[in-house]
């Protein structure tokens, strides 16, 4: 099982930029791939990035890729989003998850964090 905690949002003006933090608990991390999600209000919760276990491999949602970063640091048991360009529409809680499977899989992420809130202002 894995604890995670999220960190780094709030309000920026569109442009600007910010970096998400994802901590985990527990040894184990590094088993697992890691994602971001997102949900707007009155929205339902959407894929935003993704990353291998070992960072080799991410995959991005077409609306953030070029302006967002997935990167992880198993060391420490961490796994960021860098935002850059941001825009309103980006305005969301983002969350992270973690996925026991493997990368070529079909993704079921079985643990979540509580989220971080991301305003944008125009």
């Amino acid at each position: 099982q894995v604890q995670l905690v999220e960190s780094g949002g709030g309000l920026v003006q569109a442009g600007g930029s910010l970096r998400l933090s994802c901590a985990a608990s527990g040894r184990t991390f590094s088993r697992y791939v890691m994602g971001w999600f997102r949900q707007a209000p009155g929205k339902e919760r959407e894929f935003v990035a993704a990353i291998s276990r070992s960072g080799g491999y991410t995959d991005y949602t077409d609306s953030v890729k070029g302006r967002f970063t997935i990167s992880r640091t198993n060391i420490k048991n961490t796994v960021y989003l860098q935002m850059n360009s941001l825009k309103p529409v980006d305005t969301s809680v983002y969350y992270c998850a973690a996925d026991p499977g493997t990368w070529g899989a079909s993704r079921e992420y079985d643990y979540w964090g509580q989220g971080t809130q991301v305003t944008v202002s125009s």
